[in-house]
């Protein structure tokens, strides 16, 4: 597993889906302020590495949720990559959005899945974990049962970690911070002196700042 996380470190680096920007920091959904930003959505935008992902997310799933007999996206982020897992596995396919439509059926789950059926739950990248969980809770109160979930990518922040064990849902992620960090200042990607400002925002992200 530490051979995937570092190469897939290295294939978001290659096509500078990993953004630096102390100086003028990122302002997630969450409200935190971050000098540090991950868009592994661009993995979209090269088929080869958009195989890969897939190929290695429908791993991610066979060998630790092999009882899954469908597969829900979180919106936006994780449609795609939700949607060609579940078309390699031959599984139904729903997403799930933030918050209802605001018109039409007023969905908050589009499409639909088996009564009964067994979900993971795909999502791009996890931070404090919030909208990937929400995610979780509506599959639920859908009457679904949820045996875990798969990423691209997470920051891996106690915070997270604990409100997954909380929520009883497993969580198996490709690549993470630190092996994405290690691999950045190894190729020169980042300098030694970003590593520290890196490291200060992550042991405290909600303050980091203000």
């Amino acid at each position: 597993m530490d051979a995937l996380k570092k190469a897939f470190a290295a294939k978001l680096l290659d096509i500078k889906a990993i953004k630096l920007q102390p100086e003028n920091p990122f302002t997630w959904a969450s409200g935190w302020k971050s000098p540090f930003y991950c868009d592994n959505r661009k993995t979209l935008s090269y088929p080869d590495l958009r195989s890969f992902v897939k190929l290695e997310l429908v791993h991610a799933v066979l060998e630790n949720f092999p009882e899954a007999t469908a597969v829900a996206g979180v919106a936006t982020g994780a449609i795609a990559q939700g949607a060609l897992v579940a078309d390699e596995l031959n599984l139904p396919f729903c997403y799930v959005r933030s918050k209802p439509k605001d018109h039409g059926m007023q969905n908050l789950i589009e499409g639909t899945l088996p009564e009964g059926s067994k979900v993971v739950v795909v999502e791009d990248l996890i931070s404090t974990g919030g909208s990937s969980l929400k995610a979780v809770d509506a599959l639920r109160k859908a009457g679904f049962e949820v045996v875990g979930m798969v990423a691209s990518y997470t920051y891996g922040f106690p915070i997270a970690e604990q409100a997954f064990k909380d929520a009883n849902v497993k969580l198996v992620t490709l690549t993470d911070y630190e092996h994405v960090v290690a691999q950045a200042q190894e190729t020169g990607y980042i300098k030694p002196e970003d590593v520290e400002v890196l490291h200060e925002w992550r042991r405290d992200p909600a303050n980091w700042r203000k």
